[in-house]
């Protein structure tokens, strides 16, 4: 289903780049991602404070933010088990704090996830404003992948049509030599 996206790999774009910032500033955090995950890796369309482009997919937070139905918060990634050991909390960046919110496709399948990170611990985790603006935020960022899928869904047929359109100028036409008596 990412794939269809066209979106791994790409260069920076400022509306996910907004998107990272925005989150970052609501939940007052030192990092935010839009983080896309593949089978491999965990991939960065935007990033605030991480100053990476991508890890390994069993350091990812966002791996296990993505499957569930709302936003997953980590007080302390230091006491969360699943975390504890993570290289991403014993070392560079030091993560504490984690939120994301799962981005999820219309029909259920999950991308990723818009995330929060800090390198202190919130006991208190995310105000309500804050869990909305998170959610709302994870809406946007799927639709901006909407509409870039939609735009290469139309180009795709364009392609297609063209090409029949060429093939068919052929399709028919004879040069033929009469010979006249």
């Amino acid at each position: 289903a990412l794939k269809q996206y066209g979106v791994l790999d790409t260069t920076p774009e400022a509306s996910f780049d907004d998107i990272a910032h925005l989150a970052a500033r609501i939940c007052g955090t030192a990092m935010a991602a839009v983080s896309l995950v593949d089978a491999e890796r965990q991939w960065f369309k935007a990033e605030v404070g991480l100053g990476v482009r991508e890890t390994p997919r069993p350091l990812s937070f966002c791996a296990h933010a993505m499957l569930a139905d709302a936003a997953m918060v980590v007080k302390d990634a230091q006491q969360d088990p699943r975390f504890a050991d993570n290289a991403l909390v014993t070392g560079p960046p030091h993560i504490r704090f984690y939120a994301g919110h799962p981005l999820k496709t219309p029909d259920g399948v999950s991308l990723g996830a818009l995330c929060v990170l800090d390198e202190t611990p919130r006991p208190e985790g995310l105000t309500e404003l804050q869990t909305m603006a998170l959610k709302t935020l994870a809406d946007q960022v799927m639709t901006q992948l909407e509409l870039r899928r939609a735009l290469l869904e139309r180009d795709r047929s364009q392609d297609i049509a063209r090409l029949a359109m060429e093939a068919s100028a052929y399709v028919g036409a004879w040069d033929w030599d009469i010979a006249q008596n």
